[in-house]
């Protein structure tokens, strides 16, 4: 292959970009749960044949959905503490984006917590309302700070 031929090959994907597409299509599939609860399965077979999920992380995106339609009642514990409206207020957005945060923070202990949170970040500013990434941020934080401190602490101190 010639030097001109690799300087023009696409370069694959790196795992992060693989992982935020995977949170961008959950991201969207949740949403149509939350808004039609229909079978979780039927979603994510329609979104494998409407979406070219050749560009994420499929088992990732595969584990988000199936993860946070799931836990959502338990999800939704750990951060309704820190809203300041009640759940049924949320846009639909923000709550299939604090969802997806929170799993990751909780079950995902691979994921380092300032990747959850920046990703909530980046996905409430794709698809929220104007200053939904900024509340999202701050519900993120919180939750980071409860269950992730010795994380959080580990790397203060490094």
């Amino acid at each position: 292959m010639s030097e001109q031929d690799k300087a023009n090959k696409p370069k694959k994907p790196s795992r992060s970009q693989l992982r935020s597409a995977s949170r961008s299509f959950a991201l969207q599939a949740i949403y149509q749960w939350q808004l039609n609860h229909g079978p979780v399965n039927e979603i994510e077979a329609q979104f494998a044949i409407e979406q070219d999920l050749a560009s994420c992380d499929k088992l990732y995106f595969r584990e988000l959905l199936q993860g946070v339609t799931r836990k959502a009642k338990e999800l939704d514990g750990h951060f309704q503490p820190f809203l300041d409206r009640p759940l049924a207020e949320l846009d639909a957005i923000e709550l299939a984006t604090l969802r997806i945060g929170a799993y990751e923070l909780v079950e995902r202990l691979d994921v380092p917590y300032r990747v959850a949170i920046n990703e909530g970040v980046e996905l409430a500013k794709s698809f929220g309302a104007t200053e939904s990434h900024k509340y999202v941020n701050g519900i993120l934080d919180k939750l980071a700070q409860r269950v992730r401190r010795e994380e959080i602490a580990a790397r203060r101190n490094s």
